[in-house]
């Protein structure tokens, strides 16, 4: 979108500073390898992605063969296809700062001992999915990804509008199963609740690439078309209608936003017209023409 257009609009992309943007990831990358040397590491659990692949790697290397070879190396390689479909498809910037979370994550993993808080493994699941989740979603909400699978998600979210993080523990299955055959399928099954509370954790504190459609009914449909497309860059669809009880006429105006811009979409609306009707539905699929800000 062009400068022009921004503003003739009204719309603007709010960037986040990247001094702040940094400190993010650092924390992130920090969280992420604690959370690999505790949790995951005492569990003998597979967080799922290119970290799951890389213990994994790393776990084969040293029962089957007595090497023991360094994090950062295998996740490094793991990730070159992954780093070089965020360069060409998602943005420069975006790539470079997830190269950034990878390389601190592999030399924090690599760096930090191994702590065991607690040996119960339901525990170990449930709140090590949950910290490895958030720490996901802080890169996320700067414009980074801890790599791997998750280049590949945003991809998929960017081209196809799908909602792709539940693609990710179907791939991550697969790493499971090999887990099994090769080790214990307690582990590897433990491993799947890992997976899924991690998943849903992001699901919950991140949630730009889920969409929500939006059935306003107005007497101001020229308005309300306007705010929502300048709030949000989407536009919307006006739909004649007719009020069954007291016979009339309405305007249904039909329109599809990012999930985090419905608040601020609905809060608008009610300040030009506070009677409107105004229905929000999840959107599970989008297929066609969906705007999203460009990623640098």
């Amino acid at each position: 979108m062009s400068e022009s257009a921004k503003a003739s609009t009204g719309y603007k992309v709010k960037e986040i500073p990247m001094i702040v943007r940094i400190l993010v990831i650092v924390i992130a990358s920090f969280i992420f390898s604690l959370n690999v040397k505790t949790f995951v590491h005492t569990g003998g659990l597979l967080p799922g992605g290119a970290a799951g692949l890389t213990l994994l790697i790393q776990e084969i290397f040293a029962k089957f063969y007595g090497i023991t070879i360094p994090y950062t190396l295998v996740n490094l390689i793991i990730n070159a296809f992954p780093v070089y479909i965020g360069f060409r498809f998602i943005g420069r910037k975006f790539t470079a700062l997830s190269c950034l979370v990878i390389v601190l994550s592999g030399v924090f993993t690599d760096l930090l001992p191994s702590i065991t808080i607690t040996k119960d493994i339901l525990l170990i699941c449930i709140f090590g999915g949950l910290i490895n989740g958030t720490a996901i979603s802080l890169c996320l909400l700067v414009d980074a990804t801890s790599g791997g699978t998750d280049f590949i998600s945003i991809f998929l979210s960017e081209r196809r509008g799908i909602d792709s993080f539940n693609i990710i523990l179907g791939i991550n299955a697969v790493i499971l199963v090999i887990a099994g055959l090769l080790f214990t399928w307690d582990k590897a099954l433990y491993s799947i609740i890992f997976q899924f509370v991690s998943t849903n954790t992001i699901h919950l504190l991140y949630r730009k690439y889920q969409q929500s459609t939006l059935f306003i009914v107005t007497e101001h449909p020229k308005d309300v078309s306007r705010v929502i497309f300048d709030t949000t860059h989407h536009g919307a669809t006006v739909i004649e209608g007719e009020g069954a009880f007291e016979h009339h006429e309405k305007e249904v105006i039909y329109s599809v936003v990012s999930s985090p811009e419905v608040n601020k979409v609905v809060s608008k609306i009610r300040e030009i017209d506070p009677h409107a009707f105004i229905n929000v539905i999840r959107t599970d699929r989008l297929s066609g023409n969906f705007y999203h800000v460009p990623k640098g």
